[in-house]
């Protein structure tokens, strides 16, 4: 009994000392890891959210270039299909191929000139009036975002949205001399209407220190959040003094000229407006509520200015005319444009109203009176509307939707005249003038060039053909004889 109880006890005590031995090494190992563990710990939680912010910056980056790619898309379509077929329809039909390829041949040829050169013009870093020729050939011009434009994107990309730009703006002045300029005149009148206007204009307002800038710290800070002067008010005048050199088309206004197919220009004005969006929200150059602010502006501008347009046209004329409200939507894109980014909805729907009213007057009253034959309207809409359009931002704009203008100190400051900025109103209108001067100046000199070395008008006989057949030996519709 007693050997048994020592053994008992024996058995015991070295179960405690083992027992005691295992507690005291599993306590180092805690104690190791507890020492070593905490900073490893912290290191790994900091690595963590390092990949974490990579990936949010990633993945807001690939959001907004995204936005971006699909908004230089739209803007593309504006020009071809919308306003080749816009303006094609618009036309008699004997000029409906001519039309449709003064707008193709743009998207060819001002993309070349964009690569080579306009670009570094219009965005390179250069004087208050012309940018410089760092980015010839489109050098540096890359994968790397450009700070100064859009932190967030490519500036590849950039720079091929702003070549849409580009493209439309010329386009649209042959509005004013439609079925009535030779094609090879056409051509060259381009080019250097978009070295000799269109590139300075684009630097003055958008690009690194322009004299217009309001985001780069410019002389004059111009509202224009996608065009009104730079696009609108630009060919809107140049268009007009087009229409005054070239003189009017060969028996107008005693001849009937009506459209060949509203169904075309109908469905063109569609595809301006869905178009549009891109031309608009796509400028806040990221996918965020800007975009959406100006996305929501624009619709509701293009569709009071249909409605105010109609709603005239129907108390003049006893009926609303198809014509007369897709003319009048696209009064309200124009004269919204420059006000996109910076209005909120209910001021977009007075700009629209506005325009709609104001550019029927224009159209219907004040081309009747002065006689010129601007064949499709284009210094009524864009013009007259992008002036409008320019001025009414410098009274709408609102440092709630974009606060662009900051103090030393980082503070906001009021945008618009309404919001106690007066003194943007001055602003607004140094740059539709600066616009307004350097386009009567340099179109017209252009002008001028070009009708002393190839000549600008076809024939009396090539006009009374058609462009269809004069200038590229085809037709747009071929009728054959039944059987």
């Amino acid at each position: 009994m007693g050997s048994r109880l020592k053994v008992f006890i024996g058995n015991r005590l070295i179960a405690g000392l083992v027992t005691a031995l295992l507690v005291l090494m599993l306590a180092q190992v805690l104690c190791a890891q507890t020492a070593t563990g905490t900073p490893s710990s912290a290191a790994d939680t900091n690595a963590r959210l390092a990949i974490l912010e990579q990936q949010a910056a990633a993945a807001k980056s690939s959001a907004d270039n995204a936005w971006m790619l699909t908004s230089t898309a739209l803007v593309l379509m504006m020009t071809g299909p919308g306003l080749a077929l816009f303006y094609s329809g618009l036309v008699r039909k004997k000029n409906v191929l001519g039309t449709l390829m003064q707008s193709f041949a743009l998207m060819a040829v001002v993309t070349v000139l964009w690569g080579l050169f306009s670009y570094s013009l219009s965005f390179g870093s250069g004087t208050s009036f012309i940018g410089g020729f760092q980015n010839l050939f489109l050098r540096s011009v890359g994968a790397a975002p450009d700070a100064d434009y859009a932190p967030t994107i490519p500036a590849q990309t950039f720079m091929v949205y702003q070549l849409m730009f580009a493209i439309i703006t010329p386009a649209l002045i042959a509005g004013a001399f439609a079925e009535r300029m030779k094609f090879s005149a056409m051509l060259v009148f381009t080019v250097l209407w978009s070295v000799i206007v269109y590139d300075p204009m684009a630097h003055m307002v958008w690009g690194k220190g322009g004299l217009l800038n309001a985001s780069l710290g410019g002389r004059f800070p111009t509202l224009d959040f996608a065009g009104g002067t730079v696009v609108h008010v630009t060919s809107g005048v140049s268009a007009l003094v087009c229409a005054l050199y070239l003189g009017k088309r060969v028996g107008y206004p005693k001849e009937s000229m009506p459209p060949h197919s509203v169904v075309l220009s109908f469905v063109g004005a569609c595809l301006l407006w869905v178009g549009w969006f891109g031309f608009n929200a796509g400028s806040a150059l990221a996918a965020g509520s800007l975009a959406t602010s100006a996305f929501v502006a624009t619709h509701f501008s293009a569709a009071a200015a249909a409605v105010g347009w109609a709603g005239v046209e129907w108390m003049r004329n006893g009926k609303p005319s198809a014509l007369g409200a897709i003319s009048g939507a696209v009064a309200g894109l124009v004269a919204i444009t420059p006000a996109s980014g910076f209005v909120k909805p209910m001021p977009a729907l007075a700009i629209g109203l506005i325009a709609g009213v104001f550019c029927y007057w224009m159209v219907a009253k004040v081309k009747a009176r002065l006689g010129y034959d601007d064949s499709l309207d284009a210094f009524g809409v864009h013009g007259a509307g992008g002036t409008l359009g320019a001025l009414l931002t410098g009274v709408f704009a609102v440092s709630a939707v974009n606060p662009i203008f900051k103090d030393a100190q980082g503070h906001t400051l009021a945008s618009g005249l309404l919001e106690g900025n007066a003194h943007q109103l001055l602003n607004q209108l140094v740059g539709v003038s600066i616009a307004w001067v350097l386009a009567i100046v340099g179109t017209l000199a252009i002008l001028k060039v070009v009708d002393a070395t190839i000549g600008l008008r076809v024939s009396e006989e090539e006009e009374a053909q058609g462009l269809d057949l004069s200038q590229h030996g085809e037709e747009g519709y071929y009728w054959e004889a039944s059987a």
